[in-house]
């Protein structure tokens, strides 16, 4: 997996990541690395002619690529992502419907992510309760101010997303991070 951050300006790309299961299939990816599509189905209760057919669209929009080096034998397929990140804006697509499913899509799966948290939250140990925040804030910024905070959320980010785990045995789940920017009225 190539460690370069992809920008999407297809559309059909677009659609492509916006499919609730796509977008699952690559978090896993992104997650617990290469899979097969059996592995996938299972951690997707989906059949494994399903997720192969979207595994197939993925792959045509390059967002996924096959790892052959892991394969046992040659019936054997596993993908990876073909990218770390992948980004994209709305202002890219203008006047296109699929950017804005794509952007209500997102919103659905981040918001869901945060409801399934708040519902789940007294399962996990008091130490991970204690430490899941949600903030939020208003400001006043120009446009270039935005740019400026984006730029250095996305530079924490990274810092956090690439380093490598140092093997100390202490305990690391996976952690789903939104950041959003809005223009609204408070």
């Amino acid at each position: 997996m190539s460690d370069e951050v992809r920008d999407i300006r297809d559309s059909k790309v677009l659609a492509a990541v916006s499919h609730p299961l796509r977008r699952r299939l690559m978090e896993l990816l992104h997650l617990d690395g290469p899979a097969t599509v059996s592995v996938l189905a299972g951690k997707t209760d989906q059949a494994v002619g399903n997720v192969s057919h979207h595994m197939k669209v993925l792959a045509a929009a390059k967002l996924v690529e096959e790892a052959p080096e892991l394969a046992r034998d040659q019936r054997e397929r596993w993908w990876k992502r073909s990218v770390k990140t992948i980004r994209w804006a709305s202002a890219d697509f203008p006047d296109d419907p699929i950017a804005e499913a794509a952007e209500v899509l997102t919103l659905d799966h981040q918001t869901a992510i945060a409801r399934e948290w708040i519902a789940t939250r007294e399962t996990y140990p008091p130490q991970w309760r204690g430490v899941a925040f949600s903030t939020d804030t208003w400001m006043r910024l120009s446009a270039a101010e935005l740019e400026e905070l984006n730029e250095r959320v996305m530079l924490l980010l990274a810092d956090f997303e690439n380093r490598t785990e140092p093997g100390d045995g202490v305990e690391r789940r996976p952690v789903f991070f939104v950041a959003r920017a809005s223009l609204g009225q408070p």
